[in-house]
């Protein structure tokens, strides 16, 4: 038996290891980080989204794909604290007056935020 096989049906190179031929893949070496909004994403796309995730998997497109998804949420994260921040008059001069009122309602923008985010971006 040889011991390297490619298939041309998929394009990919098998290596006998004892009776089987396995697939020869590798990860490449520049991969990107991938923060928490990323990783919740691929949470739920392995628990929800098995196909997707497998063949984001098996393309290698995985890592790059949910890099973008990190970004593409943070990016909507601070523009909408942002927006909802001048829109219910959360300024600085608020802060320099009472701290705690300051806090309490930037918490609560926040939060809003984050779900918004997460119902569209991170569980679709």
């Amino acid at each position: 038996m040889e011991k390297y096989i490619f298939d041309e049906k998929n394009g990919l190179w098998y290596e006998l290891n004892g009776d089987y031929y396995l697939p020869c893949l590798t990860v490449p070496e520049d991969e990107q980080p991938v923060g928490i909004w990323g990783q919740r994403h691929l949470r739920y796309i392995s628990q929800y989204q098995k196909v997707r995730h497998a063949t984001l998997l098996l393309t290698g497109k995985l890592n790059s794909y949910l890099a973008e998804v990190d970004t593409c949420a943070m990016q909507m994260l601070d523009s909408l604290v942002t927006q909802m921040a001048a829109r219910e008059g959360v300024t600085e001069q608020m802060k320099a007056i009472d701290q705690m009122v300051w806090v309490q309602r930037m918490n609560n923008i926040r939060n809003a935020a984050e779900e918004i985010v997460n119902t569209e971006v991170i569980f679709v």
